[in-house]
Formats: C-alpha cells, structure tokens, sequence
C-alpha cells in the first residue's frame, strides 16, 4: 500500500532533520512530497543549504495525507508556523485523526502554538520543553508516540535518523523499518513500536 507523506520545509529547516526523514522514508518506498511554505521551491535551510523542493505547500491542500511529518531548526519552525496554508493542512489533518510528526523545535514552535498537541504526550528540543503541554518525562524516551492523538515527536538532530524509522515503523510495519535499518547499517536499531 503506498503511503503519502507531506514534509512541509522552510527557510531555517533544520537540513539533518528535513533530509533524514525525506530519504529515509523514500527508502522506504513512501510517497513522500516535499514542500516550500513559501512562494518558491528552492528553501534556505539553517546551515545555509539550499533544497528544491517539489512543489509549493499551497498545493498541497487538497490531499489527504497518511502522515505530515515537521522537521524542526527555530527559524524554519517559525516559519512553518506562519504558514496559514500549512496551518490549514494540519488542523484538517488533525480532524481527520491522521498522524502528525514533528521533532525539535517543531512540536512546540508549530504544534503547541496551534493548539495541535494539547492532549498528546509528546518531546521536543529540550529548550523548548516548557512550551509542550504535556511533556514526555523521560529524557531518554528520544521518541515519543501518542496513540490515541496521533502524534508522534522527537528531540532533535541527533535523534532524526531513530525519528524517521519510527515514522516507516509507523507507515510501513516494524518489519520493513528493521530491515531497512539493517541494510543502512544502522545495527543500533531495536525498534520501539
């Protein structure tokens, strides 16, 4: 079954995290759509490299989406929250009970200030912590998954490669996300689902 995947990136994108879930889950053989929250496709991200994205995020609103997956940085999250059109998209998505995922600064700057995650049990970059209305406890716990709310978070760069296994784990089974750990050599994995 194909998956369809929404990465909305912005100018300040955290690279690790926007390019880790993109390839990993494109590995995974998921449809996965990378799109600018601005006018154009070509982003800017927080380490000053530039990714052309596939389309624009004002095309994107009218697809239903198996998952739409934010990568964090403070300013690319800035500017996924100011996105009305993305905004949209994640409310929508949001009703429609369809997972979120957002790691770093993400959950807090976009998923918080939206009132996206009031109920989940969620991470995020640990300054920004306070913001997350019901914080995971555990600062070991590097992804954490809400079930009921459909939300799954992570902390930041250095957990982006777990974060986008858990995501295939989540998409495609924990069989599919194990194998393709291994083939990446990723001998660490243990899966968590």
């Amino acid at each position: 079954m194909t998956r369809l995947v929404l990465v909305p990136i912005a100018n300040g994108t955290e690279e690790i995290e926007a390019i880790t879930i993109i390839d990993v889950l494109r590995r995974a053989e998921c449809e996965v759509t990378v799109a600018s929250c601005h006018e154009h496709t070509l982003v800017t991200g927080s380490r000053n490299i530039q990714i052309n994205t596939d389309t624009v995020i004002t095309e994107c609103t009218e697809q239903n989406w198996d998952l739409i997956a934010l990568p964090g940085g403070v300013t690319g999250a800035e500017n996924l929250r100011e996105s009305s059109h993305l905004t949209e998209i994640l409310k929508a998505q949001k009703r429609e009970h369809r997972w979120i995922a957002a790691i770093c600064a993400a959950p807090a700057v976009v998923l918080s200030h939206h009132n996206l995650i009031n109920n989940a049990k969620a991470t995020c970059y640990p300054t920004f912590l306070s913001a997350i209305p019901r914080p995971e406890e555990d600062p070991k716990k590097t992804v954490v998954y809400d079930e009921s709310e459909k939300i799954i978070t992570s902390q930041g760069p250095g957990t982006a490669f777990e974060f986008a296994l858990e995501l295939v784990s989540l998409l495609k089974g924990e069989g599919t996300a194990t194998a393709l750990a291994k083939t990446m050599q990723a001998h660490w994995w243990p899966g968590k689902r």
